[in-house]
């Protein structure tokens, strides 16, 4: 069962990223980290299933958050 869009933009709150207000049209979202070079943009209402693209692109930059701490220690 796919994840709703709040259960990703709560995964990225959780892991750091930020929530930029005010970009993007209608229900867009763009999410950044002070870490990662590009942002990740959610789509979509709260309420709504996430797209499985949407799912990954989160997963991915989820995995290269972590490399990237993992080489900083």
């Amino acid at each position: 069962m796919p994840k709703k869009v709040r259960e990703l933009k709560q995964t990225l709150q959780k892991a750091g990223f930020v929530l930029l207000p005010k970009r993007g049209k209608g229900s867009h979202s763009y999410w950044v980290h002070p870490l990662l070079s590009k942002p990740i943009v959610i789509s979509g209402k709260d309420g709504k299933d996430a797209k499985l693209y949407q799912e990954k692109d989160v997963m991915e930059a989820l995995a290269e958050l972590e490399q990237l701490q993992q080489g900083e220690e």
